[in-house]
């Protein structure tokens, strides 16, 4: 995706491949203009973590990202399950009604 620059570590990809199946290098396929960006608040990581769910491949994913000098910095990258679908949609049905 044009002006986004992303990076992660090499290890935790490679766990993220193993655990979900997916490489954080596919994140620069995100539909990021049907994006829905929050924030992550469930905890205190000393920064501010955000999620972001989009289509990728063909169905929704979820990404859990920093932003760290200019660049999205990726934690984890993976299928939405069910829930985070739902969300999703509620988030795009409100939308489309502004």
């Amino acid at each position: 995706m044009a002006g986004r620059v992303f990076d992660w570590d090499e290890t935790k990809r490679r766990a993220n491949i193993a655990k979900h199946g997916v490489d954080f290098s596919l994140a620069r396929e995100f539909f990021w203009d049907v994006a829905v960006i929050e924030r992550d608040s469930r905890n205190d990581y000393g920064e501010d973590r955000l999620s972001v769910t989009a289509p990728l491949l063909g169905r929704l994913h979820i990404m859990i990202y920093v932003v760290r000098d200019g660049r999205i910095r990726i934690i984890s990258l993976r299928r939405a399950n069910k829930r985070e679908r739902r969300r999703y949609e509620e988030a795009m049905a409100d939308r489309a009604d502004q």
